[in-house]
């Protein structure tokens, strides 16, 4: 079974908040453990229901409890591959100024670009066409890393798939959840000061995004 960084960590304090006292936590004491809206944390629970790692009594409290035993076997699984696998890395020479120069001072360091991609978890790629994000420094034919998920924080970027809400297609944007006067709604904001923002109540997330790659063209020999 494949389980996200989150969701085991939300099957890891349901057991051990059942281990310690003897009964499931409510989505209230989970979202204030993890530093979330209480929607996310219902979000991720019915995430886990689906998969069948979870059940749910619906309108009842504390009734949420474990049904794959063998998550843990997938985590310590996930964390042994990633610390025993061959490992792709570059030198880190120091830093550079983007703004008023600096001094060139080799700080040696390497950055393991398998970071980026850890392993246990689903990715693809996506080529960016349009500047609406680009106040996030991501530019017109950038590659974007994308996790693929089904459920976002606010403030993720997210790959969004617009349906039967008079848009058509996928979009890339940033992902927020909000109460407007009593009612739940999705904004997907852009980052370029020249779009609106897209306001829906409804949208199926593909994915998060985690890096962006930029080629730039190089000159003849």
């Amino acid at each position: 079974m494949y389980y996200t960084n989150k969701q085991l960590e939300i099957m890891e304090f349901l057991q051990q908040f059942r281990s310690h006292r003897q009964l499931s936590p409510t989505l209230d004491e989970m979202a204030e453990n993890f530093g979330v809206s209480r929607v996310t944390i219902h979000e991720h629970v019915k995430e886990l229901v689906k998969k069948g790692a979870i059940q749910s009594v619906p309108y009842k409290a504390r009734s949420i409890e474990i049904l794959d035993p063998q998550y843990q076997e997938t985590r310590r699984s996930i964390e042994a591959q990633t610390a025993g696998g061959e490992r792709w890395s570059v030198e880190v020479l120091g830093r550079i100024a983007a703004g008023e120069p600096i001094e060139a001072v080799e700080v040696p360091e390497r950055m393991d670009l398998a970071d980026l991609l850890p392993m246990g978890r689903e990715h693809y790629a996506l080529r960016v066409r349009g500047t609406s994000m680009i106040d996030e420094g991501i530019h017109d034919g950038d590659m974007v890393l994308v996790e693929r998920r089904k459920v976002a924080e606010n403030g993720e970027l997210v790959v969004a798939v617009l349906e039967d809400q008079g848009i058509e297609g996928a979009t890339l944007k940033k992902y927020f959840r909000e109460k407007v006067d009593g009612h739940d709604r999705i904004r997907l904001q852009p980052a370029n000061p020249a779009l609106e923002p897209i306001i829906v109540d409804q949208v199926e997330i593909r994915g998060v995004v985690v890096g962006v790659v930029r080629r730039y063209p190089r000159w003849p020999d």
